[in-house]
């Protein structure tokens, strides 16, 4: 198989930004998508705008944390549409703040998120792709991994733990599943609105008004690495503000 069109993508973190974007443009281009939020308002109003336009959506509240909402996810993609073609481990958060706070339980939270999210979702689609004969892992990570700057070590840490599982997971995979990294930079989202720290807060607010993309942007090179052809694993995409460091 190969474009877009008629495949069934579950995607976590769809309520906002990016996973909201993802969302519209491969419902627009004739995916299936299947939403997984914790906001579950959000997501009855997401499907509710891709059904109107002509799509095919379902949800089910999705809290990453739990392993159980994960295969709840993949599960029904499967009862739905009958199949899963591609998981899209979207959800994130970054409590950004000084190593010195030592606010270590926003240190567990990213850890919970961000990185056991992932895990909980492979471990909900692999063995479905290994039976199905083919799927397809998109993680979306950071470029706060490939430039490492104060404050931000532990998110960091996180992305860059999902950045190396990825790489072991695709050398793992075989030749019929793929798996690829998305690396947004600074995009327009709700992003900074968790973080426990005002001045910090402030500072990435600051720093978004001025440069930051649109999550579309971040959809689009998703929609590019789903839409390749089976046998094409697009492995690495960076997708960051010109004007970003």
């Amino acid at each position: 198989m190969q474009g877009i069109e008629g495949k069934v993508v579950a995607i976590t973190g769809a309520g906002s930004g990016i996973g909201e974007a993802t969302a519209l443009l491969l419902a627009e281009r004739g995916a299936k998508v299947v939403l997984g939020a914790r906001r579950t308002d959000r997501l009855e109003a997401l499907t509710a705008r891709i059904e109107k336009a002509g799509g095919e959506a379902a949800w089910v509240r999705t809290d990453v944390t739990r392993r159980a909402d994960l295969s709840a996810l993949v599960e029904l993609a499967r009862d739905r549409f009958g199949k899963i073609d591609v998981l899209v481990g979207n959800a994130g958060v970054g409590l950004i703040s000084p190593l010195d706070e030592l606010r270590v339980e926003d240190w567990e939270q990213m850890i919970d998120v961000n990185l056991k999210g992932v895990l909980y979702g492979i471990a909900a689609a692999l063995p479905v792709f290994r039976q199905q004969g083919f799927g397809h892992f998109v993680n979306t990570v950071s470029t706060a991994g490939l430039r490492v700057v104060p404050l931000q070590s532990v998110y960091a840490a996180t992305k860059n733990a999902v950045r190396t599982l990825s790489e072991g997971l695709r050398q793992e995979a075989g030749d019929s599943l793929r798996v690829t990294v998305v690396s947004p930079g600074f995009v327009r989202t709700d992003f900074a609105e968790a973080m426990p720290n005002p001045e910090v807060k402030a500072q990435i607010l600051d720093r978004m008004d001025k440069i930051a993309i649109s999550p579309d942007a971040v959809a689009r090179a998703i929609a590019f690495a789903v839409e390749q052809p089976d046998g094409v694993d697009v492995g690495d995409i960076v997708v960051r503000p010109t004007a970003q460091d």
